[in-house]
């Protein structure tokens, strides 16, 4: 049974087709013996690709797979990089179940389209930080 709903698949597909201008490539990271939502998480991720030509998606194993995964800093699994041109250091982690999966469209619609969506006074602002600085959002489904 798939992940996405048909309904689902139907709306996003035109979304992606209207909306998605760059590619964009998902690194999911799980395990051969998969945690809690690994395997749909997984299943996810490879939905997604199926609906546009323009998102890729790329599975590795957390521990057989290090050599590759390191690049992209994955802590724990599950684990999905949102990558473009670049990595902008998007990460999911656990189901994107949710208002979660809107979440990651969204920012699969921003990595292709390389627009944070910020305003330029915030990107001035964040322009002049003088050291990295690391944000993380947590959500817990209620």
């Amino acid at each position: 049974m798939p992940m996405i709903q048909p309904k689902d698949r139907e709306y996003l597909q035109k979304e992606f087709a209207a909306k998605l201008v760059h590619p964009v490539k998902l690194i999911m990271v799980t395990q051969d013996f998969e945690c809690d939502f690994c395997k749909e998480t997984r299943e996810i991720v490879e939905e997604l690709a199926e609906l546009s030509d323009k998102i890729t998606a790329e599975v590795y194993d957390f521990v057989a797979d290090k050599d590759k995964i390191a690049p992209y800093n994955i802590a724990r699994i599950p684990a999905i990089a949102v990558i473009g041109e670049k990595d902008y250091g998007i990460r999911f982690y656990g189901i994107p179940s949710g208002y979660e999966f809107s979440s990651l469209v969204e920012s699969i619609m921003m990595v292709s389209r390389r627009e944070s969506g910020l305003k330029d006074a915030t990107k001035k602002a964040l322009a002049e930080l003088k050291q990295d600085l690391h944000i993380q959002v947590f959500v817990t489904p209620t």
